[in-house]
């Protein structure tokens, strides 16, 4: 094997050995306001391209592990790694992840192109590949006749697509969204998680998706968990998560079969 070869099949090696290394590695982590412990040793892995959904009821401390793991709130125990590198004690702008929540927060002095352009310019990227990379993110999320629109002239779904643009172009290491789609009527709900789980597969994004809805959580995730009072339970695959009946779905599958059964 010539010195060339040896390098391209080491280079190979090592990048099917990253492919298989957890993207982001959680174990006992624990948050603690006070007296009160919000979060309870919590620990799990994610896999690169994946979609993590944690469902979960309002209080049970989903968006409490989202800022934690974003960097915006101190943990009192465990350790948080991304790439194999710890980040539990770093600040959020050093950890490479990148937090949505329900409110797009556009920059109201931007337009839809410079604010989706915003992360490609602050690295200084030529201004031709700024603009081929927006144009193709625009005719991506449908909204090349919006481009020149400020953030006031968009409607709730638009903005959110502007946001979900953004944070892709930022090429973050890891995206949390925190219940983003919440605050959408049911067309443009069902529009932004097609939508998202599209541009995950052709971005080969790695994300964690909290939602209390069931629907949205088959939609959008690769992979499934639970959250109760600070504890998480993770699902081996997605038809355990499917047959819990801690979730809902077994009886709402029984729901629509009976009322299918009653129009008969």
């Amino acid at each position: 094997m010539t010195f060339v070869e040896t390098a391209q099949a080491s280079s190979a090696s090592s990048a099917n050995s990253a492919a298989h290394q957890p993207l982001m590695r959680v174990q006992n982590l624990s948050v603690r306001f006070g007296t009160q412990e919000i979060l309870r040793s919590l620990s799990f892995d994610l896999m690169p391209g994946q979609t993590l959904v944690i469902l979960g009821e309002s209080g049970c401390g989903k968006t409490t592990l989202m800022r934690a793991l974003a960097g915006l709130i101190p943990v009192t125990n465990g350790e948080i790694q991304v790439n194999s590198v710890s980040v539990a004690r770093q600040g959020s702008r050093d950890r490479g992840i990148i937090y949505l929540d329900q409110e797009p927060l556009l920059f109201e002095h931007l337009n839809v192109t410079e604010n989706i352009a915003f992360a490609l310019r602050l690295r200084r990227m030529a201004a031709k590949k700024v603009a081929d990379a927006v144009t193709l993110m625009l005719q991506e999320i449908d909204l090349c006749l919006h481009a020149r629109k400020r953030e006031w002239q968009l409607s709730g779904g638009q903005k959110q697509r502007v946001a979900f643009a953004r944070a892709i172009l930022a090429h973050p290491q890891l995206l949390l969204l925190d219940e983003p789609f919440c605050s959408l009527d049911s067309q443009s709900r069902n529009q932004m998680q097609q939508l998202f789980s599209r541009l995950s597969r052709q971005h080969s994004l790695t994300s964690i998706f909290v939602t209390h809805d069931v629907k949205e959580a088959l939609v959008v995730g690769d992979c499934f968990a639970r959250m109760t009072t600070g504890n998480l339970l993770i699902y081996p695959d997605r038809r355990s998560f499917m047959i819990d009946p801690a979730t809902g779905i077994p009886a709402e599958i029984a729901f629509w079969q009976k009322s299918a059964t009653q129009r008969e």
